[in-house]
């Protein structure tokens, strides 16, 4: 009987483990860091790595996923039947197939996975970093490096996003939630690296 229970208390355990860590509330940065300090290191080292503002890595992030691991475009239907997805965006960034490939080629890493929070920030940090040296766009213009996540290095370069009202608005609300991020990093950011350090180093 008690090597049932250790059993079933280490598959708890097990299972508790391997379920995604959803922030409770996507609207303040430091309390989704703060409840996963694994998250704030990820975005720390990419930050490094491309030179990204955290805050509009995490702002783009939360536009595009609310920060869910799996979520994908709805499926539409004709008559209740499934038909296929109008686009292969998957993940926390929501990155599609040809995008995705092309960074993991960039990076010489297949192993990434969209659903894998360090992966997918890396993805948006490597993305907005070469909107950046591609167009131009400064790092820390949170609104024109939305435009051209969304539109594609193409489709910016072509300004499409003028035909899409809706987007602007969109691109407004990322630069809004940057701006909101960017505050809260600047109290929160001490203590964050001080738990990180005394946990991780």
């Amino acid at each position: 009987m008690i090597i049932v229970r250790m059993i079933l208390f280490g598959l708890i355990l097990f299972l508790g483990g391997c379920a995604a860590y959803q922030p409770p509330q996507i609207d303040n940065v430091c309390k989704i860091f703060s409840g996963n300090t694994d998250w704030y290191k990820d975005a720390r080292a990419v930050k490094k790595r491309w030179d990204m503002p955290i805050s509009v890595m995490m702002a783009i992030m939360r536009q595009e996923s609310s920060f869910r691991p799996k979520v994908r475009p709805e499926r539409p239907t004709f008559l209740f039947i499934p038909l296929p997805r109008k686009s292969s965006a998957y993940g926390y960034a929501q990155a599609q197939d040809p995008a995705w490939n092309d960074y993991r080629r960039a990076t010489g890493n297949w192993s990434h996975d969209r659903d894998n929070f360090a992966d997918a920030i890396n993805f948006i940090g490597w993305y907005t970093h070469t909107s950046h040296r591609r167009l131009g766009i400064s790092k820390s213009d949170p609104y024109k490096q939305y435009l051209a996540y969304h539109e594609g290095w193409g489709g910016y370069a072509k300004k499409s996003y003028n035909k899409k009202p809706q987007l602007l608005k969109v691109a407004k609300n990322v630069k809004r939630q940057t701006f909101i991020y960017n505050g809260q990093l600047k109290k929160c950011r001490p203590s964050l690296d001080k738990l990180v350090k005394g946990w991780f180093s």
